[in-house]
């Protein structure tokens, strides 16, 4: 959290926030008490046209996530078309995106990498993207949610092979893990546990 962003949450008018359980926890720890409302990927077909028409209306909003960068992998980027279809001045206030520092500490080659966001849900769908990366030489990086994260470790040792593959857990949070081991390896620890908390995959 930086002392910009501290002040900007203070000073506008209305948080977008995409938990606002969540959000209200990290607010109230910087003593910043302004007006929230919920914007995820549920609400943003319905949210989207208030809150331009709010922003139009001369207000300003702040957009806030549960973690990471707005905009990055999240409904955040479809508010920020609009915004700019409608002439709307936006700013944003740097701060931690998961991907960057799994990146960094995942020890891979950073001067060129390629950010895949989430994979399709759908199995034969990820199993092409999947396919697609298969001569890729730039350091891959793939968001999973815990609920796929074996599925997504079967179909990559099947396409990808048994190489070594950094996931990081929880990054910035808690409890942050980094583990770096062979896919057959991720595949059978995470086989006995219940996975909890966002993956980063890199590769």
């Amino acid at each position: 959290m930086t002392l910009r962003a501290i002040r900007i949450l203070k000073e506008v008018d209305l948080i977008a926030a995409e938990d606002t359980r969540r959000s209200k926890v990290l607010l109230r720890a910087h003593g910043i008490s302004g007006a929230l409302t919920s914007f995820h990927s549920y609400n943003l077909k319905r949210k989207t046209p208030r809150l331009i028409e709010t922003l139009l209306g001369g207000r300003n909003i702040a957009l806030i996530s549960d973690s990471g960068t707005p905009g990055i992998s999240d409904p955040g980027s479809a508010l920020i078309g609009e915004c700019i279809k409608n002439d709307i001045p936006i700013a944003a206030v740097p701060g931690p995106t998961a991907f960057v520092a799994a990146l960094v500490l995942s020890g891979r080659p950073t001067h060129k990498f390629i950010f895949e966001g989430f994979l399709s849900n759908r199995g034969a769908r990820r199993r092409r993207q999947l396919e697609s990366l298969k001569g890729e030489e730039r350091t891959v990086i793939i968001y999973e949610s815990p609920h796929r994260i074996i599925k997504f470790l079967e179909d990559f040792l099947d396409i990808l092979g048994d190489r070594e593959v950094v996931l990081a857990r929880e990054i910035t949070k808690k409890f942050e893990e980094i583990r770096r081991e062979k896919a057959s390896r991720h595949l059978e620890h995470f086989s006995k546990i219940n996975p909890r908390g966002e993956f980063i995959v890199v590769f």
